[in-house]
């Protein structure tokens, strides 16, 4: 039988963790151990009660800044299962996650991305409600439903959404993990996406495999992380040979936020509360979405978003914010 460890990375956001917990303690086929990346100085106290080892891993911040990256790595490489299963602290696992991604993720296979549904404000106030979390959760409209199939090959290495994903321990070591070079927000999943396809390991889109996106404020784009986000896109480019994050530094530029000059991305000022306005996830919302801010901004209808003409002129715009000077 196949064995499954969970992974996430937290700071901070101690309920949602607890959440999280309760998901893999009421799984059909239990983790053989939970391994948590503690981004902070302290570990988690007055954690839940469960049936398997729960791992805390301390991985501070470096600079202020929060080491996505290499929170994973570390916590993928105390995990003891033949799977990792890697899943936000915002998302609470479904009863079935661990036994459908171990069924899926074998060697060789690649990486395999599950099922995930957002839920609005006050969802989880009663306690874990599977049944109930089916029925108001919602699927974001801008990514792909599961596949009829079971699975279905990922082409687009940028569609790699660490949110909830597994990969069966050989694939890991062949991929060499995240890549650390990032810190704060962005960059680092589109990456790591980069380097599966550069090495010739599939991505797949799975059935099942699903988890609750728990309702926090957010915005999108991540206006809050601006520094972040163009510090790791230039990093990419250095990698790449390109930016990546194109959608969030194109929305920046729109805002006034950032401008792209031969010496690279410069930031021209600080959001101000109007920005934070727009981009601001409201309790109505199940989540925030980039495009919503980018069609407010252009003056887009629904209706005229998908025109070829409206296409080619996003993706000259972008293209022009991802593409480096040649030295």
């Amino acid at each position: 039988m196949t064995s499954v460890s969970a992974v996430t990375i937290a700071a901070g956001r101690a309920d949602h963790l607890r959440n999280v917990i309760r998901g893999f303690q009421a799984q059909s086929r239990p983790p053989v151990d939970l391994v948590i990346g503690v981004m902070q100085d302290a570990p988690y106290d007055d954690l839940p009660e469960t049936s398997f080892p729960i791992r805390q891993i301390l991985v501070p911040p470096q600079g202020g800044e929060l080491p996505l990256a290499a929170a994973r790595n570390r916590a993928a490489a105390a995990a003891t299962g033949e799977v990792l299963a890697f899943v936000d602290v915002d998302c609470i696992p479904n009863p079935t996650l661990c036994a459908d991604y171990a069924n899926a993720a074998r060697p060789g296979l690649g990486l395999v991305m599950g099922e995930v549904l957002y839920l609005p404000a006050g969802a989880t106030d009663a306690g874990l409600d599977f049944a109930a979390f089916d029925a108001v959760g919602q699927r974001h409209s801008d990514r792909q439903g599961p596949p009829p199939e079971g699975l279905r090959a990922c082409n687009d290495y940028r569609c790699f959404w660490s949110l909830n994903f597994a990969i069966h321990r050989a694939d890991w070591q062949a991929s060499g993990g995240f890549h650390e070079g990032y810190l704060g927000y962005g960059g680092e999943d589109t990456d790591f996406g980069r380097v599966l396809d550069d090495r010739g390991i599939d991505i797949l889109w799975t059935r099942g495999a699903r988890v609750y996106h728990q309702f926090h404020p957010h915005c999108m784009p991540p206006i809050h992380h601006v520094a972040s986000v163009i510090r790791n896109a230039e990093h990419f480019a250095t990698r790449w040979g390109h930016r990546t994050m194109e959608h969030w530094l194109y929305a920046f530029r729109l805002m006034g936020l950032i401008e792209a000059g031969p010496d690279g991305l410069r930031i021209l000022r600080a959001p101000e509360p109007a920005d934070f306005d727009l981009c601001r996830q409201r309790p109505d919302m199940p989540y925030a979405n980039t495009r919503r801010v980018l069609d407010h901004l252009q003056g887009i209808e629904r209706d005229s978003r998908f025109t070829p003409d409206r296409a080619r002129e996003v993706a000259q715009a972008q293209a022009d914010l991802t593409a480096v000077a040649a030295e």
